[in-house]
């Protein structure tokens, strides 16, 4: 039998693009082979992924597990919206979900987790070699409170828990669970209409505030407003800027004479105790990815061999 060194299975995962435990795995059954070891994997499937692995995959679906006081968002992506249809790609968002909620939330860690016999590095990969299409596992991320509940709310589902956003907010309470998992699933809702860039002012990136003073104090400096009146209006332009990106300054949408600070210490009576927003996710499908535009009758064209 031969020794399969790391080295291996490094260069066939390069050259076959197949996942590590598959590579070595091919190298074991073919006793260190790496000639047969790849057609080993090409004959599995495997192989397909590395063909693949370099298209744009900006659709797919958001993925939203949570379970008590602990809830978790993945962002699984696929290159066409076709695949978020079929359900061999919705059990993997799922199975990756519920990695996630059991472990760390960070692309690596889930990836090296091992779902039965493999990895779910494998599963993703022998769903490209199934499927036909590249996918990658993009993001995650997940939320924790010692006492109270995390809620989520998933829009554009095409399936229980997986759709097109994703939220998760997380609220520390004493207070009842069942009130609480109410309160969280409609602040879910709020953010994911109404898309806070955080919390509170304290939350907001120094650099966004400083444009957004920037684009004011200019907007008003070509006006020809004296200084000492350009501060005063920045500082109100700021107040209302605010009540546009902050999420306990924003109106709620399920009462909007109400800021959602409102709402949430209203909601504390029916509860039966203090609630404090600990934190909230939102994820969009896709976005910051840059998606190529193909020209679909001429991909057919050059398929068929016209010019």
């Amino acid at each position: 039998m031969a020794t399969i060194s790391a080295a291996m299975v490094k260069e066939l995962r390069e050259s076959t693009g197949a996942g590590m435990m598959d590579c070595k795995a091919a190298l074991t059954e073919n006793n260190g082979d790496m000639q047969a070891a790849q057609d080993w994997l090409r004959k599995k499937g495997l192989s397909k992924a590395a063909k693949k692995s370099g298209r744009v995959a900006a659709e797919g679906l958001i993925g939203a597990l949570t379970q008590g006081t602990k809830g978790v968002l993945v962002e699984v992506n696929s290159e066409t919206d076709f695949v978020a249809r079929n359900e061999q790609f919705q059990g993997l968002v799922k199975m990756v979900a519920q990695v996630a909620l059991h472990n760390k939330a960070d692309v690596d860690v889930i990836k090296a987790v091992k779902v039965g016999d493999v990895t779910v590095e494998a599963a993703i990969n022998d769903a490209i070699a199934t499927i036909g299409e590249n996918m990658t596992l993009r993001r995650a991320a997940s939320l924790e409170v010692g006492k109270g509940v995390v809620g989520s709310y998933v829009h554009n589902a095409v399936v229980e828990g997986a759709g097109k956003i994703g939220v998760i907010v997380a609220l520390e309470s004493v207070g009842k669970a069942d009130e609480l998992a109410v309160l969280a699933r409609q602040l879910a809702m709020h953010v994911a209409a109404a898309k806070p860039l955080a919390l509170d002012p304290a939350g907001l990136d120094p650099e966004t505030v400083k444009r957004e003073k920037d684009v004011l104090a200019d907007k008003y400096r070509q006006q020809g407003k004296p200084a000492n009146v350009i501060e005063k209006i920045v500082d109100s332009g700021l107040k209302t800027y605010y009540k546009e990106v902050c999420l306990l300054d924003q109106a709620f949408i399920h009462d909007s004479g109400k800021s959602v600070a409102q709402a949430v210490k209203e909601a504390e009576g029916k509860v039966g105790g203090p609630i404090k927003i600990a934190g909230f996710v939102n994820y969009a499908l896709g976005e910051g990815i840059e998606k190529q535009e193909s020209d679909f009758a001429a991909e057919v064209a050059a398929a068929s061999g016209k010019k």
